[in-house]
């Protein structure tokens, strides 16, 4: 089976996201000020989108483009229609 993203890549970002919430966990418990906080939660959120938008496209260019050369276009259609909802959701 064809894997439909960069499992490595995806998972390199996701740890560097770790890493970051565990970074803003420190900054509330040190009482750092609200706004230095709210700029990382901002980055945190960035970065996730990132993630978001690197599972999509990695969808795109195989499960998606492999269903509709199996003839099955109509169900990847429906489920590509379903991923793109829960990634608008993101924002």
């Amino acid at each position: 089976m064809n894997q439909c993203m960069d499992v490595e890549g995806v998972v390199r970002r996701l740890k560097r996201i770790e890493g970051q919430v565990r970074g803003v966990t420190r900054m509330v418990e040190e009482d750092k000020p609200c706004e230095d906080i709210l700029i990382q939660i901002g980055s945190i959120k960035a970065a996730l989108h990132k993630v978001g938008q690197c599972i999509l496209e990695g969808h795109l260019h195989h499960c998606v483009l492999d269903g509709i050369r199996d003839g099955n276009g109509d169900e990847v259609l429906d489920r590509l229609s379903g991923a793109l909802e829960q990634f608008s959701r993101l924002v």
